[in-house]
Order: structure tokens, then C-alpha cells, then sequence
């Protein structure tokens, strides 16, 4: 990968890296979102939303369309759906295996632990 290739994919993550873009990226799974159905979706305030919109446009993750007097948002490339579905997975089995490792300590410490001793 070249290092061009590399800033390009680093400056895209960093694009996503705040929970609030997030959730913007996900709210507009199910299509176009005005900036007010946004707000009130996420919960935040106008001008929180705006600033984080600025960054996801900059990056053009998302883009927005004027339809009279509003601004509609949308996701540019339904990859970045897919792409933070992978991140759940990932998750997922990160939380998975923790699972696992906690069950097999306390597996472990049962073993050993003297009789009458409840852990």
C-alpha cells in the first residue's frame, strides 16, 4: 500500500472517529434525513450537528442536497454501511472471546479455591 493509499484510509477513520458521526452515518441507514429529523433522532442540537456534518462532508461520507429551504443529508457510498457493520462484528467477537477468557479464569479460581469458598 502506498503511503498516499495509507493518509487517504487514516483520514477517512478519523472522518469516523467520534461516536456523534457515528450515529449520524447510521441514522441515515434508512435514507435521506433533513438536519431538523436528525436532531431530533440523535438528539442533539443544531449547530452540535452541523459541525460534526462539516466534517463528515469534508470527507464526503455524506453529502447534502438543498430542497427548499432545507438541507437533506445522505451517505454517499452504501460501503459505509457495510464497513461499520464489520466493525460490530469485530466487536462482537472482540466481547466474544473476553467472555470466554473471564469464564475459563473463573473456571480456574473455582478449581483452586478451598473447599467452602465461593467465588
Amino acid at each position: 500500500m502506498t503511503e498516499p493509499t495509507s493518509q487517504l484510509k487514516a483520514e477517512f477513520f478519523k472522518a469516523l472517529a467520534h461516536p456523534l458521526r457515528i450515529r449520524i452515518v447510521e441514522a441515515l441507514r434508512v435514507g435521506e434525513l433533513g438536519v431538523n429529523e436528525l436532531c431530533t433522532r440523535l438528539s442533539v442540537e443544531q449547530s452540535t450537528l452541523s459541525q460534526q456534518l462539516a466534517i463528515l462532508r469534508a470527507r464526503d461520507i455524506v453529502t447534502g442536497r438543498k430542497s427548499g429551504n432545507m438541507v437533506i443529508y445522505s451517505v454517499n457510498d452504501p460501503a459505509t454501511f457495510q464497513l461499520l457493520d464489520v466493525v460490530q462484528d469485530v466487536f462482537n467477537n472482540h466481547l466474544i472471546n473476553v467472555k470466554h477468557l473471564l469464564s475459563q479464569m473463573e473456571n480456574s479460581a473455582a478449581e483452586v479455591a478451598p473447599k467452602g469458598w465461593h467465588l
